[in-house]
């Protein structure tokens, strides 16, 4: 009984060996990572949706992202019947610290009290559906629905934990560790949560194939 214990510890030990000297090798070379437009450039106008207004994301916010470029701006449909907001941050490399923050962190955080979490799927012309984050918050009397998702390579990843697993597998095979965070803020009018999800699926399938465009794949 003792040799096998004994002999299953040697095996854990040598996997964690081997992992941590392929995580070495991964994270001690230079990331070299595909160029992309800066998103100052991301359109202003789409055939569906023209920007509202321009977001300024303040220097507090901005030292405690770290993030190395980032987008946020207010949308508005061609029949000004709906609005949706839009916030992208790009990150280089995450060998330094450098992460997206979870909006599940971040808005309970700010007074945003969560009503509905789980992930869903949403369909993109010209590849399968993508799975992303959703999250109904209120504060007060007024609600909110958040979509959300991690994007790396054109990969786009609802979880947390299979992202930060992508990290180490990306490091490992690719050399990259970029990654983005998206996410899209929809209001939710008259308590109406199916008109929102209506909304922000619609500004998602229209903004997906642009956003994939300003981020390196």
């Amino acid at each position: 009984m003792l040799s096998i214990l004994s002999s299953n510890r040697s095996r854990i030990l040598t996997v964690v060996l081997l992992l941590q000297a392929a995580l070495l090798f991964g994270f001690s070379r230079k990331e070299v990572v595909p160029p992309s437009p800066p998103l100052s450039q991301f359109p202003k106008a789409t055939p569906e949706w023209s920007m509202s207004e321009e977001g300024v994301v303040e220097k507090e916010v901005m030292d405690v992202l770290k993030a190395d470029d980032i987008l946020t701006r207010s949308y508005v449909n061609s029949a000004r019947t709906a609005s949706a907001n839009l916030f992208v941050a790009f990150f280089k490399s995450q060998r330094t610290g450098q992460a997206p923050h979870s909006p599940k962190n971040c808005l309970p955080g700010s007074g945003w009290v969560p009503s509905v979490s789980d992930i869903i799927p949403i369909e993109i012309a010209g590849r399968t559906p993508i799975m992303v984050n959703r999250y109904i918050v209120q504060k007060g009397d007024s609600a909110s629905l958040v979509l959300y998702w991690y994007q790396s390579r054109d990969r786009v990843v609802a979880s947390e934990y299979t992202a930060k697993y992508y990290v180490i597998r990306d490091a490992m095979e690719f050399n990259r560790t970029d990654t983005s965070l998206v996410r899209v803020i929809v209001p939710v009018l008259n308590k109406d949560n199916a008109a929102a999800m209506a909304t922000a699926t619609g500004f998602v399938q229209s903004m997906f194939p642009v956003v994939r465009q300003y981020l390196p794949s």
